[in-house]
Order: C-alpha cells, then structure tokens, then sequence
C-alpha cells in the first residue's frame, strides 16, 4: 500500500540529500511544490537573491522532469494553498524541513498544528546543517557563545554522511494547476541590474560541480590564498548553501574525501575550508539561541553606542564612492555580481561600523538586498562581529586600515583594477592611494580627483581615533533602533 505525499520546498531546492523529499519518497509517489508566500513571517529574499530563486526553481523543476515530477509553483498563502491542494487530491500527509530561523520555526509549529486540525498529517525533519540545532552544548550542559570551543566540538562529533536522490523517487497522479515562475517578476526590469550576475549559474547540479571544481583546483593552498580577492581561490559554494542546492553534509565527506586520497598533504587546507562551513553552523546556532539576534546587539552594553547619521557616507559607501579604492572595489564588486570577496566583506563592514560610525544593521540591510548569498544567520552574525557587538566579536580596537588591508592582500592592485577601471592607469605604489600620487601620474592616468575619482570620505587617522573615543563610551548616546534609514534599494 503507498501513499502520495506532498512535498513543501523552500530554501532547500535540491532533490539528493533531502531528509523531507527522502522520507516522503518512501511511503510513495510524491507531489513537489514551491509556494511564494508574501505575506509569511520569514523575512522577504532581498532582491539579488529573488534573481537566484528565479533560477533556482527553473533548474529544481529540470531535475524533477529527469524523473517524471512536476514541481507545482503556487503564489499566496501557505495554509491556504496546502488545504487546497490536499482537498484537491484527497492527500493527508505533508512533508518539509524545517526552518532555520526562530520566525519561521514558530511559524511552522502553527501550520503544523492548523493542518492536523483539517486531518492532515505533517513530518517536519532537521536539514541544512551539519548538527540538530541548537547542537553542540558544553560539558556543564550551556550553549556556546565563543567559536574555537564550538568549532573543536563540532568538529570531533559524528557529521551524518549524506544520501543521493531517492531510488524510488516517482510522481503522483495527480493534475494540479501551476503558476509560472516566469509571473513572480523576482527578475530585475526596469533597470535591469543583474547583468553582472550572469557569472552565476544556479541549481543543484552547478553546485556539485562548483564542488568538485574546488576540490580539484583551489583547495591546495585555500589557507593562504583564501584571504586574496585578486585569486580566484574561493569555493563559490555560498550562494548554492543559502538556497539548499548543496547541503553542508555533502560539502564536509566530500572535502574530507579529497583529504585522505592526499594522505594528509591537504589536511591543513581542507580544515581551514571547514572552518567556514563551521562558522556558518555557529551562526545558526547563536541564532538559535538568541533569536533577537538579527535586531539587537549580543553584548548589551552596546544598546548605547553613539552611533552617527550620516545619510552622504552611507550612501557613498553603498555605490563605493567612498575615495578608498578597496573598500570602493569591493562595494561595486557587491552591486555587479551580487557577491563580494570574504575578505573584503570583512574590510567594508569595519569601514562602515568604525570609520563612518554607521550602525551594523545598515550595512546588515544592504548585503541582505544586494547579496546571492544572503543567510539571515551569517549576515547578522558577521556584522554584529565585526561591529564589535557579537558573540567572539573582534576586539573593539582592532580598526583595519583599508589602505594596508588593501596593499597587503591586493599587493599589485588587480582586483582594484578589475572593479574602478578609472585607476587602472595608477602605478602598484599608489593604486590603494590615488591621492598620493603626483599631478603628473595623476594626469597621465586621466583622473581627476573629486570628479572622475572622490577623494576619501574621512581621514583614517582621525576616524580611527573618534572610532576608540565612541567605543570608550558605550553607556552614553541615543538608542540605536532610532538611527536606521537606509537611503538606497537595490531595484534602484
């Protein structure tokens, strides 16, 4: 006897190491469906990762086709269309995995309630990270709140090996009325901004391949080159990770694999590439067990930090007008390809945090619209990091230079060059400081500067120095949650 199921997708668009599609697969045929719920209490996908979504959904109904499934597209409400759906078809059991964020996990404990009310049986399954969440705990039995602990643990646990596409993955016999992803407008028109975002190609089966390509070609030497924006050394797998299309299952055997074909010659390097995969699992687990994280600060006696106003340096900042040439590269890396170098995420937020004295939860909001990799847990987390605010956070004194950051991990200026072709012409020496140059060179290079080039918005030193004054205060200015007023949106 077989049951057709329904199967609920949302961030976890793949069909191989998916616990819902799994689980729902082995009582029978099933019905995959994606709903665009506008009104959920999820935060909406800001507008670079709605581009993703779009192909995304594309590519996750190609696979499901390879095995005769239709993936239903419906727009509306969640409770709502599942009624529909199982009234229609007569089907009593739904399956999902849960969501990551405290929003979503209540809500899903509500629908899951609603639904048993209309006989409707649900089977909800933690996927998406490497541990349950709100796992590991301490020996005294408490929730880390420092990475290196968390990490050793983590780490020294039994990581689940991941499982392929379902061998008896079949489609109901059921006709349902789809929408058209086409219909969602979540692709960019007037203007069309998304050109730069063709580098991209979202899907399961990129991801696997992006996997392997890392792998095969980068992870030797990830540990150093991983800090060099002018490298292509990065796995690129981020984007893929936010909306499911690869699982961190897949990514920690894989990698570990690799790892002991080399018999120990890549162990520092592939440990190094965990690591990451190990701060994204920190980040959902502070989140797990601090669920105001996305809107205050971890350390409460940052409520009061005198944070500045300054609508002119935001905005310079967001469209890297900033007259720093790293931190504007990486700006308009961000807006082209709606993804920016990890290092240089890190230089641009202690810029925006500490030189401009801009509060962490503005440059929170612009790479939530602007990035294909937007995660609410790692967004806020790293931001609150680099702020000074978070949990583990980098000290408050430590102010990066972008001027040394950039010689120092940009040395011949190539990835300067690539994003401001308007100082492409400026010698290595003066690349990262265009006003250092002489007239001559200056000329030669056809730059003027505050007219075809700004020159910087602060003065380093000085905002290096009102930065540790601020930060010496921290019981004194206004509230925070006053301050925020982002000028600019990425449809703009």
């Amino acid at each position: 006897m077989t049951t057709t199921s329904l199967v609920w997708f949302r961030s976890d668009l793949r069909l191989s190491d998916n616990s819902a599609l799994t689980a729902a697969a082995k009582q029978g045929p099933v019905i995959p469906l994606y709903i665009l719920d506008e009104n959920s209490p999820a935060r909406p996908r800001g507008n670079a990762q709605k581009w993703w979504l779009h192909h995304s959904l594309l590519a996750l109904s190609k696979d499901f086709k390879k095995y005769g499934c239709n993936l239903i597209f419906k727009r509306g409400s969640t409770l709502t269309i599942l009624k529909e759906i199982a009234q229609q078809t007569g089907i009593t059991s739904i399956f999902w995995n849960k969501a990551l964020t405290p929003d979503q996990e209540n809500a899903d404990k509500e629908l899951s309630s609603y639904l048993h009310e209309f006989g409707i049986t649900t089977s909800l399954f933690d996927d998406g990270l490497l541990s349950t969440p709100g796992q590991p705990r301490t020996q005294q039995n408490k929730d880390y709140t420092v990475f290196t602990p968390y990490w050793n643990t983590l780490k020294a646990g039994r990581i689940p090996y991941p499982i392929g596409v379902p061998q008896n993955l079949e489609p109901g016999k059921y006709k349902i009325a789809s929408d058209s992803v086409d219909d969602w407008n979540l692709l960019p028109a007037k203007p069309d901004w998304s050109k730069g975002f063709s580098i991209w190609t979202p899907g399961e089966t990129a991801a696997r391949h992006q996997l392997d390509e890392f792998l095969s070609q980068k992870i030797d030497g990830y540990t150093y080159a991983r800090d060099r924006p002018d490298k292509d050394a990065t796995s690129h797998l981020s984007p893929h990770l936010a909306l499911g299309e690869i699982t961190p299952r897949q990514i920690w055997h894989a990698t570990l694999a690799v790892m002991e074909t080399e018999d120990g010659r890549l162990d520092s390097d592939g440990w190094k590439f965990l690591s990451e995969l190990g701060w994204r699992e920190f980040s959902a687990y502070l989140l797990y067990y601090f669920p105001n994280l996305p809107t205050q600060p971890f350390r409460p006696r940052f409520q009061h930090f005198p944070w500045k106003k300054d609508l002119s340096h935001l905005t310079a900042w967001q469209k890297g007008r900033t007259g720093y040439p790293i931190i504007d590269a990486g700006m308009r890396q961000l807006w082209h390809t709606g993804w920016m170098h990890n290092r240089v995420r890190m230089i641009v937020a202690s810029f925006l945090c500490k030189q401009l004295l801009t509060h962490w939860a503005e440059g929170e909001a612009w790479f939530w619209d602007t990035l294909v990799d937007a995660d609410m847990a790692s967004n806020t987390a790293n931001w609150q990091w680099v702020a000074g605010s978070g949990a583990d956070a980098a000290p408050y004194f430590r102010i990066f230079n972008p001027i040394l950051q950039g010689q120092k991990f940009d040395p011949q200026g190539h990835y300067v060059r690539q994003w401001i072709p308007e100082l492409a012409q400026l010698e290595n020496s003066v690349i990262h400081t265009p006003w250092e140059a002489t007239p001559a060179a200056l000329k030669a290079a056809r730059i003027t500067l505050g007219k075809t080039y700004p020159l910087p918005i602060v003065d380093h030193a000085k905002a290096r120095k009102r930065a540790l004054s601020a930060y010496s205060t921290m019981t004194q200015g206004d509230d925070p949650g006053q301050l925020f007023s982002s000028p600019m949106k990425r449809n703009s």
